[in-house]
């Protein structure tokens, strides 16, 4: 019995989600390697040494550049058994069981073992079991060397590690593909299995642990006792985690102690300045939320990096540049990532968007090309201007983030008819940055 773990997309990080389940097959005693289809390709060998071949799916681009290896592992070892697993998988049920792929869950460690031990028929688990968590195992993973790396200011580059403190989200923003499958539960990996990954990490050359949490802050004592752990064992190891504009603002007293501890910036899912569309997405802050924030972490020297939906039905072409001059107005033009203006609205399959008459009344049938639910704007400038600035992002990938941020400026102000303003230089000074070309907190639809 051989199973066959494969990932095909983790925003640039060594995949947690195939070390995770990697260490508890092996200490089950099955045979298991594991495959990360982004950095080399699946070789029909390692097809046809399967009997069992799991597709890790995080994200909706990685279950999008799963479907032509699906459909080569059938071709290939017509009988392996296929299986995935990972937030996607249950968000796209009924697509995978037409594909002849058995869907396990996101906590699916225990189910995968399951699964591979059965005869055929699945042992099906809770919908989201307790599991007592054990230390990964990165064994057969291509080393952090090949993953994408922090870009210092001064030039320098950090080696990248990456490992989960907490899974899930205790919160229901509506276009969150977390909350259709754990619906306001999380779950907290306890604090030693924690440390014991950091250390693997550090061993295997890590100097910067990315914390992949959807909110850091979900369990804000474990977070702080964490971040003690870290600091007083690797004083030298910087880090980065992503945590809800709300949990800053409650919990301000802990920026300076993140910055203290060796918190390099900070990421959050702002999604939009415009408190109707907050509202709508359930997003729990306002504008003016974000605003403080910024200022708070600015006084605190740690990094804000916001990352935004900025094409909605809701979006008007005046509200676009708008959220420009924000950004400059407060010197965040270096902090965000250009592709994250270009960014539109994924409705994907399960998503809490459809409860809206305004979403419903835009979007076309259920695209299963797509795994998506596609709609077009109601002002069709709207979408033109976010096709051209996607183009324009996507061909800039090298170039300066203030050279492209005032080029896609000057394309809002032209189709909002606005004239052009002669741009004031940057005040913000250059930030720490990671070097996966498409590294975001959602998806640009040229990759999905």
């Amino acid at each position: 019995m051989r199973a066959l773990l494969i990932s095909t997309y983790d925003l640039g990080r060594q995949p947690f989600g195939l070390a995770s389940p990697a260490a508890w097959l092996r200490t089950a005693g099955i045979d298991v390697a594991c495959a990360d289809a982004s950095r080399a390709p699946i070789t029909d060998a390692q097809f046809a040494a399967a009997s069992v071949i799991a597709f890790y799916l995080p994200m909706h681009t990685a279950t999008r550049l799963a479907v032509p290896l699906i459909d080569r592992a059938r071709h290939v070892n017509p009988a392996a058994r296929l299986c995935a697993y990972g937030l996607y998988a249950p968000l796209n049920a009924a697509w995978l069981r037409e594909c002849g792929v058995e869907v396990l869950g996101p906590e699916a460690e225990q189910e995968l073992v399951d699964f591979i031990r059965s005869d055929g028929s699945t042992p099906r688990a809770e919908r989201l079991p307790r599991l007592r968590f054990i230390t990964p195992d990165r064994a057969g993973l291509p080393p952090l060397a090949e993953y994408a790396s922090l870009r210092m200011p001064d030039g320098t580059q950090r080696r990248i590690g990456s490992t989960d403190a907490t899974r899930g989200c205790k919160h229901l923003c509506r276009h969150c593909p977390i909350v259709p499958v754990y619906e306001g539960q999380f779950r907290v990996v306890p604090l030693e299995v924690v440390m014991a990954d950091v250390r693997a990490l550090v061993a295997g050359g890590a100097q910067h642990i990315s914390f992949g949490d959807p909110d850091f802050l979900n369990g804000p004592t474990h977070a702080r006792h964490l971040i003690e752990a870290v600091a007083r064992e690797f004083p030298g190891l910087s880090y980065d985690v992503t945590i809800k504009i709300e949990h800053l603002l409650k919990h301000a007293e802990l920026i300076p102690y993140l910055r203290a501890t060796g918190c390099l910036f900070i990421s959050s899912a702002v999604e939009s300045i415009d408190d109707r569309v907050l509202s709508l997405l359930r997003k729990g802050h306002t504008r003016n939320d974000f605003v403080a924030v910024a200022r708070l972490c600015r006084d605190a020297g740690v990094t804000l990096v916001p990352t935004f939906v900025a094409f909605t039905p809701w979006t008007t072409l005046d509200g676009y540049v708008e959220l420009l001059d924000l950004l400059e107005e407060l010197d965040l033009v270096e902090q965000v990532a250009p592709i994250q203006l270009a960014i539109r609205l994924l409705v994907t399959a399960g998503s809490p968007l459809l409860e809206l008459d305004d979403i419903r009344r835009v979007v076309s049938p259920f695209d299963a090309a797509s795994l998506t639910w596609p709609w077009c704007h109601t002002d069709a400038r709207v979408d033109a201007m976010q096709a051209e600035i996607m183009r324009l992002v996507s061909g800039a990938a090298a170039a300066p983030r203030e050279h492209v941020f005032a080029a896609i400026a000057a394309v809002a102000r032209r189709y909002a008819e606005l004239p052009a303003v002669v741009r004031r230089a940057s005040a913000g000074a250059p930030v720490p940055y990671v070097s996966e070309p498409w590294y975001c907190c959602a998806e640009p639809m040229e990759i999905v």
